[in-house]
Order: C-alpha cells, then sequence, then structure tokens
C-alpha cells in the first residue's frame, strides 16, 4: 500500500497510519504528549442489550462501517433502536464496565506534519478511524503520519473489561512533532472535503419548467476512485418524484408537449411517462449514438457515429496531421428516429463527418456544420455552414468560415459564435498592428440566409463561449467575464447584454426552459463557497437555491478569507488578482506565500474548489496570490491580444510585478519564502520564470511546455493551439521565437529548485517536455525532481492520484519555504 498522505483518504497500512494522543497516564518518553479527559467525547452504551457483539459476528466490518457515519456527525445526540443517547465528556465517565458498543471522538490538530506512535491499552476490541480510515495496528500500537490540520479520531469499543483501566499513549518521533488535542467540532479545510463533498455533476430543466432531472455525485473511501451518482427527477418545489436506482442517465431530453422524458441508460433508448411513471424502451444497440433531441413530438434528432474496423497491420500510414488523435478516423453523420416504431433514417451522408448545430421543426430544417476536407493540415480548419432541407434532401451552403465556433436559429435568423477574425475581422476591436486572439469569442448574426452579417459583441469585454436561444428570439449566452464565469441576456430587439444575477462567481452547468416565462436551472459556486444549485427568472431576473452543498460537505468548516488584490503593471494596464489568507492569520508572524496562474489564453476562475485548490493551500499556513496577467480572455480583445506571438513575454512580467507588489501591500509575507507553480501554459511560465528571477525559493511546473517547436510538432492540439498563441509564426519564418522564448534554451539561468510533474499518458503536452528541462538541469547540477503519474492524461482526475498530487505539492513547498522536510522525505525516501 503506497504510504502517500492518509489525511487525503487512501487506506493506511501499518506505516501509514495515524493519531496522536495521550491519556490518564503519562509517557516516560521525551517526546510524549498528555490529553486531558476533557478533550474526548464519549457515548454509549449504544445498544445495551445486543447478545452477540459485532466482533462475535460475520459481519463485524459491515456493522461498524454502518455505524461510523453517525458518530462523526456534528451532533449532540444519537438515537439507537429508539433511544437517544448524548455525547458527554469522557472524564465523567467512571463504570467498570458497559453493556452494547461504546465510542469515543475528538479532533487532533497538526501545525506541520507529524509522525509518532499511539498506543491503547485496557480496549480489549476495538476499531480506530482517522478521517473516516480504518487504522491497523500493531498489537496495541500504531504508526502515525499526519499532515497538518484538523483530524476526527473516533474509537468504537466493543469490549473493555474496566473504563478506569483504558490508557491512551502518543509518542513523538522528534520533539518537531507536536499535535493539539481537542473535542471541538469546527476544523479546518480538508483535502477530502473538496473532493469528496457532493456536487451537482449534470442537470436538466424541463421545457414548461415545472420539473427537472438533477445528478449528484460524491465520493468516499469504500468506493475509491469511483463515484457515488444519483439522479432525481423533482418538481418546482424541489421534491423528489422519481429517482434512478440501477444505473445514471444520459442525454436526457424533454418532449416538446411535456409529457415525456428520454434518456440513454444501459445502452438503452428510454423513454418515461412523467404524469405515470411508466417507461419504454424506443431503441437499443445504438453504440456510438448521442446528442439526442427532440426533433418534434414524434421524432428525434441524432449524430451516429462509426468507429473503423480494427487495424491489424504493422504500420499506420498518417493520412494528415489530426490523425495522432485517436478518434480522428471516426466518422459522424446525422439521423432521424421515429419515436413510436424505432425506426432511424440517415439525413446527411459522405466521407465527411457532419455535427447538428440546430433545427427548426416548423420549416424542417437543420443546420449542420462540417469540415470541408479530412485530415486538413492547417492550423484553422475551414467549417463548412449548410441548411439541410429535411423533405426533399437538398442542402444550401450558409458560409464557409476559417473561425467558427457554434450556430443557432433565432426565428428567421442564425447566430453564430466565433472569434474576432469572423467574416474576415468582422468582430475586430483592435488597432490594426494587433493580431486578434480568436479564443475570445464574440457574437455575430446572419442574415438573409447568410448573405449579411453583423457583429453584436465587438464592445463587450466578456467572451463567449456558450450560445442558447429562446423561442422569442433573444440569446442566453455563457461568458468569462474576467475571472468569473456568467450568464448574460442578449435582447435582440434592443441590441444589448444584461448579466443574469445567479449569485455564483462561477456558472458551471445550466439549462433553460421555452415557455412564456422562462427559467433557467444552474449550478455555481464563489471563491469561498461551495457549490449550490438555483433556479432563476429571467423576467425578475432573480435567483432561488433548491440545494446547497455546504451543510453536507462543510459544516463547522474554516474557510480560508479573501481579499480583492489588483495592481496597475509598468505598461499602465490593471492587472487583477486575488488573495486566499489562512484561517487566524496573525499579521505580526511572518508567512509563506504561493503565487499562482495560469498565463494561456483564459483566467485563472474563481471556483470553491478544483484541481488547484487555493483554499487548502491556505489552510496549510500560505498566503496564496492567483494573478491574471496579460494575454487572457474576458478582459476585452486588446488584453487577450498580447498573448499572440508572445509565450509569456508580457506574462512573466505581470507575474513578477504582481508578486512585488503584493511583498508592499501584506508586509506579513516573508520575500524569503515565495513558491510559484503553474501547469500547462502554467507550467511553461513556471519553467520560463526560473530562467528570469530568483525571486522564488522554490517552484512546482505541471505539465508544462518546455520547448514550443516540440509541442508544437507533437502535442496533439500543439499546432492548433499555436495557430493562435504563434500566429503566422513558424519554426522556419521565426526561429528566435521557438528558440528564445523556450526555457530549455535558457536552463543555465536557473537557480530555483523546481518540481517537475507530469501525467506519463499526457497527449496535450507530452511527457517529453519535463523530460527536456529535467534532463537539461541535471547535466548542469541543477537543484530539480521529475515525478510522473503512471497513465495519467494531461489532467489528474483519478481521486487515489489527486490526492498524491496535492501532497506531494504541499510536501515539496513545506520543504522549501518552511525549512519541513520530514513529509517530502516520508514520501520520497532517499533509497
Amino acid at each position: 500500500m503506497n504510504p502517500r498522505s492518509i489525511w487525503l483518504g487512501k487506506k493506511p497500512s501499518l506505516k501509514t497510519t495515524l493519531a496522536v494522543l495521550t491519556l490518564s497516564t503519562f509517557s516516560s518518553s521525551l517526546f510524549a504528549a498528555p490529553l486531558n479527559k476533557a478533550d474526548i467525547k464519549f457515548i454509549g452504551p449504544i445498544a445495551a442489550d445486543m447478545q452477540l457483539k459485532p466482533y462475535q459476528t460475520e459481519h463485524q466490518d459491515a456493522i461498524i462501517n454502518n455505524l461510523l457515519p453517525s458518530l462523526q456527525q456534528p451532533k449532540k445526540s444519537i438515537t439507537v433502536f429508539g433511544e437517544k443517547l448524548k455525547w458527554q465528556s469522557f472524564d465523567s465517565v467512571n463504570a467498570l464496565t458497559l453493556g452494547g458498543l461504546q465510542a469515543l471522538k475528538l479532533t487532533a490538530s497538526a501545525e506541520r506534519f507529524t509522525q509518532g506512535t499511539l498506543t491503547i491499552k485496557g480496549i480489549e476490541k476495538a476499531q480506530l478511524f482517522i478521517n473516516s480510515e480504518k487504522q491497523t495496528p500493531t498489537k496495541d500500537v500504531y504508526e502515525l503520519a499526519l499532515s497538518q490540520g484538523d483530524h476526527q479520531i473516533v474509537i468504537i469499543a466493543e469490549q473493555v473489561a474496566n473504563w478506569n483501566d483504558v490508557e491512551f499513549d502518543f509518542t513523538a518521533k522528534t520533539d518537531t512533532h507536536t499535535l493539539t488535542f481537542s473535542s471541538k467540532e469546527q476544523h479546518g479545510l480538508s483535502a477530502k472535503q473538496l473532493f469528496d463533498a457532493p456536487t451537482v455533476s449534470a442537470l436538466s430543466l424541463s421545457p414548461d419548467a415545472k420539473q427537472h432531472l438533477v445528478s449528484t455525485r460524491h465520493y468516499q473511501d469504500s468506493t475509491g476512485n469511483t463515484a457515488n451518482t444519483v439522479t432525481e427527477l423533482k418538481d418546482d418545489d424541489n421534491r423528489t418524484i422519481y429517482r434512478f436506482e440501477s444505473g445514471q442517465p444520459s442525454n436526457v431530453i424533454w418532449s416538446p408537449d411535456n409529457n415525456y422524458i428520454v434518456y440513454l441508460l444501459e445502452g438503452k433508448l428510454k423513454q418515461l411517462n412523467r404524469k405515470t411513471l411508466s417507461l419504454r424502451v424506443i431503441a437499443e444497440n445504438l453504440d456510438g449514438a448521442g446528442g439526442f433531441s427532440y426533433f418534434d413530438n414524434t421524432s428525434l434528432i441524432f449524430n451516429w457515429s462509426k468507429s473503423p474496423t480494427a487495424d491489424s497491420s504493422l504500420t499506420k500510414h498518417y493520412k494528415g496531421l489530426q490523425d495522432r488523435w485517436s478518434y480522428a478516423r471516426i466518422t459522424s453523420q446525422v439521423y432521424l428516429l421515429d419515436i413510436n416504431t424505432g425506426l432511424s433514417k440517415i439525413l446527411s451522408q459522405g466521407p465527411l463527418s457532419h455535427s447538428i448545430e440546430d433545427f427548426n421543426s416548423k420549416r424542417g430544417t437543420v443546420l449542420l456544420s462540417r469540415g470541408t476536407q479530412p485530415m486538413l493540415a492547417t492550423t484553422h480548419p475551414t467549417t463548412e455552414l449548410i441548411e439541410l432541407n429535411i423533405a426533399n434532401g437538398k442542402s444550401e451552403v450558409i458560409g464557409l468560415f476559417n473561425i467558427f465556433n457554434q450556430a443557432k436559429y433565432s426565428n428567421n435568423d442564425i447566430y453564430v459564435t466565433a472569434g474576432p477574425d469572423f467574416k474576415d475581422g468582422l468582430g475586430r476591436n483592435l488597432p490594426e498592428d494587433m493580431l486578434s486572439n480568436n479564443y475570445d469569442g464574440q457574437l455575430y448574426l446572419l442574415t438573409d440566409n447568410g448573405k449579411k452579417a453583423s457583429a453584436l459583441s465587438r464592445n463587450f469585454d466578456p467572451a463567449i463561449s456558450q450560445l442558447e436561444v429562446l423561442n422569442n428570439g433573444d440569446a442566453i449566452v455563457k461568458v468569462t467575464d474576467q475571472d468569473t464565469i456568467a450568464l448574460y441576456l442578449y435582447d435582440k430587439s434592443k441590441q444589448r447584454f444584461n448579466k443574469l444575477k445567479t449569485g455564483f462567481d462561477v456558472v458551471e452547468q445550466f439549462s433553460y426552459s421555452n415557455n412564456r416565462s422562462p427559467a433557467i436551472l444552474v449550478s455555481g459556486s464563489n471563491a469561498s463557497s461551495p457549490q449550490q444549485l438555483k433556479q432563476l427568472s429571467i423576467n425578475k431576473n432573480k435567483a432561488k437555491t433548491l440545494w446547497d452543498s455546504k451543510p453536507e460537505g462543510y459544516a463547522n468548516t474554516d474557510i480560508a478569507s479573501l481579499d480583492e488584490f489588483n495592481f496597475t503593471n509598468a505598461e499602465g494596464v490593471e492587472i487583477k488578482g486575488r488573495v486566499y489568507l489562512p484561517t487566524d492569520l496573525d499579521k505580526n508572524k511572518q508567512y509563506p506565500a504561493l503565487v499562482y496562474y495560469y498565463g494561456g489564453t483564459s483566467p485563472v476562475t474563481r471556483g470553491f474548489t478544483g484541481r488547484y485548490p487555493f483554499n487548502l493551500w491556505a489552510e496549510h499556513g500560505y498566503v496564496v496570490y492567483v494573478v491574471q496577467p496579460t494575454g487572457a480572455t474576458g478582459f476585452g480583445q486588446e488584453f487577450s491580444a498580447k498573448h499572440v506571438n508572445a509565450w509569456g513575454q508580457y506574462t512573466a512580467d505581470d507575474i513578477m510585478q504582481g508578486t512585488q507588489a503584493l511583498l508592499k501591500q501584506y508586509p506579513f509575507i516573508d520575500k524569503n519564502r515565495l513558491g510559484n507553480l503553474g501547469a500547462s501554459y502554467g507550467g511553461f511560465m513556471t519553467m520560463l520564470l526560473a530562467t528570469k528571477t530568483d525571486m522564488f525559493s522554490a517552484s512546482i511546473a505541471h505539465a508544462g511546455i518546455s520547448n514550443i517547436t516540440s509541442y508544437w510538432g507533437q502535442g496533439w492540439w500543439g499546432y492548433l493551439y499555436s495557430g493562435e498563441a504563434s500566429k503566422n509564426s513558424y519554426p522556419w519564418n521565426n526561429a528566435t521565437l521557438y528558440s528564445d522564448h523556450s526555457p530549455v534554451f535558457h536552463a543555465d539561468k536557473v537557480t530555483t529548485p523546481l518540481l517537475l510533474l507530469h501525467g506519463d499518458s499526457d497527449t496535450n503536452v507530452p511527457v517529453g517536455e519535463s523530460h527536456n528541462m529535467y534532463t537539461a538541469l541535471k547535466l548542469l547540477g541543477k537543484d530539480v525532481d521529475l515525478i510522473e503519474y503512471k497513465g495519467a492524461d494531461h489532467q489528474i482526475f483519478a481521486r487515489d492520484q489527486r490526492f498524491d498530487w496535492w501532497s506531494t505539492k504541499l510536501a515539496y513547498f513545506d520543504q522549501h519555504l518552511k525549512n519541513e522536510p520530514q513529509w517530502w522525505q516520508y514520501l520520497y525516501p532517499k533509497k
């Protein structure tokens, strides 16, 4: 078993168990710490009349594990078989023996990574849990390894001869390993909460807004990397009408007449009657089918893909640049399915894949998009938008576009989302000498069957990423608005954008109704508050909360406070940022700080959690500065355009200037204990900064780019991304950009300790990018470490790997910024 970090939720082996306390007697050890009985809560007897204890049955573990969650709750009492039992202080217990079961509960708080041994005497039969994880002793002794933070200890006792003889003794490994014990229920934010807490994984609102489907997902130790998901059908009062118990539905759609729900489940397309809750199977054997929508009340429109026959040849002859993609040779066509009989008929055909953009059942037309050539070798693949008449099978070309994202009908017109260069730069709002960043999404309107086009968002700074259209022709757009993700309503008649008041910093998912009084079902979070589910009335622009994850996942939890911190860079441009402060901050002390950034073409948004848990880092005693350097979308076209052909030129200056401004604003930050980190383009920035400055004491780059040329040529989408980041620049016409901006070409300038992290199966930024830098720095005798995650792609998703990944980063910074190498040495011992 991997001895990484029990605090993050792994099943422990002997050497990874944790807990620390001393009770009743004092150890003779130099590093023993006494614990007052008043710091322990006691409850019992639980089910005093049980004839056999759990250990005397064949189901001991199941019985104990099912009881455990009730004991872990921050409640004053529990009710067992109708008897109410109250938690009391352990120092009030003077019984010799008690029937049934008994439980002890307390909190152990570590100011730093702590190791030691726990000895329990006087309890013949007991199970000990730390943060829900069962601990395994050798005889009465537990080997402990506890990270910084608060940890809940629960002991369930089955057999005790004399409670007066019960003794707990903790011996610390060294004098630096200390713990504080208490009976408090309030605790610091933990990694397990951030990953395991329930979240909305899918949602869908009925057309009449009277019902909605919502899927919630959570994780737990017993199921490991497998999520526990529940999908429920609820009414407009949020009462559950129907629950999916076996399997979880996908591709949920509602009939226009509001009578049915159709979804995919276990390979079958099923129809649920909203009134009677009766079920029937419409069709099956639909491998490769998806994107189902009701075309009308009697038929469904969808895409059906077909993978090529497995290739058993000894070689692969590449057909084009896209052929590196595992899915490049899959073709997809559009079909119409009759709900009554299950019969499907094809609507599109040919060697090119077709995607459904939108449809109009009254007119009998479908908007389709397709690439003009398979495997086209260009940084901006051309998209053809066509309108298909289902009745006669004829299609009309609406337009041929080098820049294109999405298209939707708006009555007789067509909305399009695309970058500023759409239609020969129709959406540009830039000085003539600047190149557009086409990741900065804009909104357009095509009229007269595409013959005319107008730019709707040229003076609208947020970047548009998703488009939905209401019956009246107005549009709902999801946008990047500085460091937030927001929803706006585009009023077509008044030609203006109005922000919808969701109450979220970051909108995650949304679904809308299309009745006379449209509503939106939306999930999201804020920088300092976890996910909620709300329903918003568009006409009133007012939201009500349907569900809140905080009581379920974050009760009695301390969450870092947040400051807004902006500064003006040397170019006179305001650079946004925010600062997470440790709980119980003492401004008279000096604190280490972490600086985080992305630096690519999007900002670091204000979600509560994610792959980079800023609130958790603050809980571990770091001041965390998140900076939004030049080049990101959401701040206007001129700001985002500076990403083009820059490769860190402006970004590095903003990060360094922002860090200096931070030190002036927050004098309790120790300038000699600064760390920095980023991933992907942010990993590139970490390596680049290491060649430009020595202001940081330790740096971490995850999946970073060290050589722009090799990323451009070897990453699956490297040449496409470079079509914007290195627009019109190639190794043969701008060698200076590709070499001078690549960190590996300046590795000799690095003086900061650097940790390189990478998934060994990364297809976006191949792992060789970290190998390049590791090889260079090793040959130069620099302080560098490389850690790969086996089987991981560009992001670390699996629960066990995510916890290990989080631990590794914190342990590395603890070693270099807190002079606490023990955690790192524990995770990565020298052989």
